[in-house]
């Protein structure tokens, strides 16, 4: 018994780095969600182009190619990344990808007449956006937003691929030093689970939170 609590002792240390990966992950992800989705409705050609050539290059190669890209290739130009580091940056980049057609759909689906009463109210483009528009396309992304967080959570596992001691990884180093298959992953099962429920629950929160707010946003 004393022994198996150490073993769950490592898997408890792998769920804390799952935790931070997500978390930063999830915030690199929204940061560049935003920025190529919002770019993607430039009036600028280059602000297009550029935020459609990330979108399609980081929805349109694997995970594994990222990351590997990120630890094993950047150093080769004199970017050396931890593990931690390389592992926050693919899964941020990619995940951003997806989640910035949320960005730019939820945007695109509010409703003309608030375009139109942001310019009788004379605000200009940028205060239109900041004051009337996003609040309310936020509040369309948020479940997506959630369902990306949550895919970033089960793309984590990834990580173990470059020895970054996450749920995985320890949970095949237990299953190395135990010949006991069942038990640790079961065990990261569960966890991974509670994690996603966690996200699933704070984003149905923050939901309720912001529909309650949003009639003093609406003109």
């Amino acid at each position: 018994m004393t022994q198996w609590s150490g073993y769950f002792g490592l898997i408890m240390q792998g769920a804390l780095v799952t935790i931070e990966l997500t978390l930063m992950g999830s915030v690199l992800a929204l940061l560049m969600a935003f920025l190529a989705g919002m770019g993607r409705l430039s009036r600028f050609f280059m602000l297009r182009a550029l935020a459609t050539a990330y979108i399609e290059f980081f929805r349109g190669t694997s995970i594994f190619v990222q990351l590997f890209f990120a630890y094993f290739v950047l150093p080769l130009v004199g970017l050396e990344l931890t593990p931690l580091q390389a592992g926050v940056l693919a899964l941020g980049l990619n995940v951003g990808a997806y989640a910035a057609e949320v960005v730019r759909g939820a945007v695109q689906s509010i409703g003309r007449e608030q375009h139109e009463a942001c310019i009788a109210l004379n605000l200009g483009r940028w205060q239109g956006l900041r004051h009337v528009i996003l609040p309310q396309a936020f509040l369309v992304m948020l479940p997506t937003f959630g369902n990306n967080a949550i895919e970033l959570l089960k793309a984590t596992s990834v990580v173990s691929l470059i020895s970054l001691a996450d749920l995985t990884f320890q949970a095949q180093v237990v299953r190395a030093q135990t010949g006991n298959t069942m038990v640790p992953f079961a065990t990261i099962l569960v966890i991974y689970f509670i994690l996603a429920l966690l996200i699933s629950w704070g984003v149905r929160s923050l939901e309720r939170r912001m529909a309650r707010g949003l009639d003093g946003v609406r003109v």
